[in-house]
């Protein structure tokens, strides 16, 4: 009798076979098919509930939004040919493409694709805000003001803000914005998890969840290259699901995989030298691509008075957080501990590469002398005094932890470790009940608001993401005056002294900045990697066409 396992992968070659039949595949070493694993699985294809990276790299694939960004974070044109904005910040106008179709589907008459509209827009939109949906991404139409979506005509589409917010159109870059038809929604209620039907480079083959999911090309897709060449190049896209990291990457040594993301634990010293480059003996075989990440991973600081279990606690004293903030070796830490693999976090909490913050000048520095005038300064020279600290962390994270532990007791800090599960550590900080606490940034748009925005009194936790409760009321005010600026130059301004008065008050300890790091398969060419680490296979080639 056959096991699970070995039933899953007969039907997974039966899928195959009927995938190769009716795509016409005589010889499908003819075919540039693009595989790569999701050890995390996929959970739904639609791009409401794209709430996690498995779920965005698949929906990238198949659906099409007003707008993208670029490999550089810029934003460009889609669905939309251009757009437009109101002097007063409110009023978003989108005029559309009209050669975009939807991917040939059942749920049309004849089964053919029609074009997209700016109806189409419209319920796609008003889809996502619907309470029945329940979607998570609702909250990137939180600045849209109400019946703030109109139609002007098929091809022209208007958004009404509430009050002005810049980064709004960044948001509409993320999956959530992706369009789809009404008919597909329609015929296939709940089930568009699993047919989906977009209009972008690659459409939905078949899915066998836990085993194989296949795209094939959209022969109708209307972008094409600098060279007026149409795309994707690619026939197909294959994802698959195995669970096992050392078998993902025994498989891009072998050729089952094109590529892989990232540099788990078990493998970090095989890839890579000390130095955070590839190793010689994989040289020849793939290559490495990497790009700064727009992720902070940072140690948290409670630094809210007012509360009883940090009432007139010594990390209330600036000059503590300055401590320990410059007593930390950050180019020893990424060297040694992430094989230079992240980014040492010396220019505030913002990441570099983040629109809006373009190279800001150096604010931390590694000086343990100043470090111990901090101390003494506040009335504990050389720690003297000072009670032991607890640290909320987890068990991911206990290599960087023993390595601060390390580093503070130099300055005559001590720190107690507290290492909980991922969701006990989580509800312990969103409880305001850890003094200091690791926790990291990513920012669900590539504007550097999305990182500032933390740290407003407004936010306070349990209400928003202030963990640390921090509270300033000049913060309060450029936060404010950033979304009236009449330029993007104005605002960036604002923006780089949000994040250096940030790194003054020391709310934060930030530690790296995240690296995304894509290992690729030599015979693949014009691989995308950037920082928001976006799987974009549109222009990618495999093999010589």
């Amino acid at each position: 009798m056959l096991s699970s396992q070995s039933m899953k992968y007969s039907w997974l070659l039966f899928l195959i076979l009927v995938f190769t039949r009716c795509s016409d595949i005589h010889d499908d070493s003819e075919k540039a098919v693009f595989t790569y694993n999701e050890s995390n699985g996929i959970t739904s294809l639609d791009p409401a509930f794209t709430r996690n990276l498995e779920n965005m790299w698949a929906v990238n694939q198949l659906f099409d939004g007003l707008v993208e960004l670029d490999d550089a974070l810029h934003i460009q044109p889609l669905i939309a040919r251009s757009w437009s904005i109101s002097d007063d910040g409110l009023t978003y106008l989108f005029n559309l493409r009209s050669d975009v179709f939807f991917h040939d589907d059942a749920c049309f008459v004849n089964g053919a694709g029609r074009r997209l509209t700016a109806q189409d827009v419209d319920f796609s939109f008003r889809r996502l805000l619907d309470d029945g949906l329940a979607s998570p991404g609702r909250w990137i139409f939180d600045p849209v003001a109400e019946n703030g979506f109109e139609v002007v005509n098929d091809s022209t589409f208007q958004i009404h803000l509430n009050s002005p917010f810049p980064p709004f159109l960044g948001m509409l870059t993320t999956q959530y914005a992706g369009v789809v038809p009404h008919e597909a929604i329609t015929m296939y209620g709940d089930d568009f998890r699993s047919h989906p039907v977009g209009s972008g480079p690659f459409k939905f083959a078949f899915w066998m969840e836990d085993v194989a999911l296949v795209f094939h090309k959209n022969p109708n897709f209307w972008q094409r290259d600098e060279h007026g060449a149409q795309l994707p190049f690619l026939d197909a896209v294959k994802i698959e699901f195995v669970r096992d990291m050392n078998a993902e990457f025994l498989g891009l040594l072998q050729g089952q995989f094109d590529f892989m993301s990232g540099i788990h634990a078990a493998y970090k010293d095989e890839l890579l030298t000390q130095d955070g480059e590839l190793q010689p003996a994989y040289q020849e075989l793939v290559n490495f691509q990497r790009s700064p990440f727009i992720k902070t991973d940072y140690i948290g600081v409670l630094v809210d008075d007012s509360l009883p279990f940090s009432a007139n606690h010594p990390l209330n004293d600036v000059r503590i957080r300055r401590a320990l903030n410059m007593s930390v070796d950050r180019a020893a830490m990424v060297r040694y501990l992430r094989n230079n693999s992240v980014y040492e976090a010396v220019n505030g909490f913002v990441p570099p590469g983040m629109a809006g913050f373009e190279n800001p000048e150096v604010l931390v520095e590694y000086d343990l002398e100043l470090a111990r005038q901090y101390m003494a300064d506040a009335g504990f020279p050389n720690g003297e005094g000072l009670p032991v600290i607890p640290l909320s962390t987890t068990s991911d994270y206990v290599d960087i932890i023993e390595f601060l532990q390390h580093q503070w007791r130099k300055i005559g800090i001590e720190i107690s470790v507290d290492v909980l599960a991922g969701p006990a550590q989580r509800e312990q900080v969103s409880s305001s009940n850890a003094l200091l606490f690791r926790k990291s940034w990513l920012a669900d748009y590539a504007d550097a608001e999305n990182f500032l925005g933390t740290f407003i009194s407004k936010n306070f936790c349990p209400n928003g993401a202030n963990y640390t409760h921090y509270g300033n009321a000049k913060y309060d005010e450029l936060y404010s005056s950033a979304a009236q600026a009449k330029t993007d130059s104005a605002r960036f301004a604002i923006y780089r002294e949000m994040n250096g008065m940030i790194a003054n008050d020391v709310p934060v300890i930030p530690l790296f900045y995240d690296q995304v790091s894509h290992f690729i398969r030599k015979d693949v060419s014009d691989f995308s990697t950037n920082a928001i680490n976006m799987l974009d296979l549109k222009r990618t080639k495999k093999g010589v066409k």
